[in-house]
């Protein structure tokens, strides 16, 4: 199975370029590659209404993002990998 190369990784800053949503910005959430789409960090907020539950004795409406079609999406900045230091190899001594 091949793997699906993007654009764009979770924790890029982007902009929404197309769309109800263009011009907004933020931080991708989630990669979702099989269909094409990621999750912008407050953009496309939609309600969830959760049925009640342990958890939820009254039922709750949860907000969350809602995923939007990469080609939709414009990279602003990369996410910074953190720094790899390199391991001395010690010389072996021989005796």
């Amino acid at each position: 199975m091949n793997r699906l190369k993007f654009h764009v990784k979770k924790g890029d800053q982007v902009e929404i370029i197309s769309g109800n949503f263009r011009g907004s910005s933020g931080k991708i959430l989630e990669v979702l590659p099989r269909k094409q789409r990621v999750l912008v960090e407050g953009v496309r907020i939609i309600k969830k209404h959760m049925r009640k539950s342990q958890d939820n004795p009254q039922g709750k409406i949860a907000e969350r993002e809602g995923p939007i079609h990469i080609s939709n999406v414009k990279l602003i900045e990369k996410k910074e990998k953190p720094a790899k230091e390199k391991k001395k190899k010690e010389a072996k001594a021989k005796a």
